[in-house]
């Protein structure tokens, strides 16, 4: 009798250990999924090579439809119909307060490398295909676009603009 106790007893702490073990591996699940982008420096300062303009936004809506609205949605709210399968999920795009804290180089940098569940689009898209994104992106929170970078001829023997515009 005391045999069968001791069996059983082992065996209900047993499922209890292993019980408590699958809770602290889904802690620690959670824990990495709610992890941030690292985006690195460089990527941040990117500026957009693109400007805003009804040509781009259009290109950008129809590659939009096809490989981002099933999970961020027709409107970029973050519920497209596959939304739900993911943790994290998809970010709400819509958001202008979160929006308006990103750069257009971070939200380009997180089209280009992904993060599970997000894939990489680096060889999905082109590059232009990106930063034209980066422009339906800001528009959905209601964003006006940065400028277009614009690269500054060198002139030998002149010194670069300071912030004013004006030559040092």
């Amino acid at each position: 009798m005391t045999d069968t106790k001791d069996r059983k007893r082992r065996a209900r702490l047993g499922i209890f250990v292993v019980l408590i073990g699958l809770v602290l591996l889904a802690i620690a699940l959670t824990a990495i999924h709610k992890k941030t982008w690292a985006i690195p420096p460089e990527a941040k300062a990117m500026k957009n090579p693109l400007a805003p303009s009804d040509a781009n936004i259009t290109l950008a809506t129809r590659v939009y439809s096809d490989q981002c609205a099933n999970c961020h949605g027709d409107a970029g709210k973050g519920d497209g119909s596959d939304a739900m399968m993911y943790d994290p999920a998809p970010s709400d795009l819509t958001d202008s307060a979160k929006m308006s804290k990103v750069t257009d180089g971070e939200i380009y940098y997180q089209i280009t490398e992904g993060r599970k569940p997000m894939p990489s689009y680096r060889k999905r898209l082109t590059e232009e295909q990106r930063w034209q994104l980066v422009l339906l992106v800001r528009s959905f929170a209601g964003q006006p676009a940065a400028p277009p970078a614009t690269k500054q001829p060198d002139v030998p023997g002149k010194k670069p603009p300071d912030s004013s515009g004006k030559p040092k």
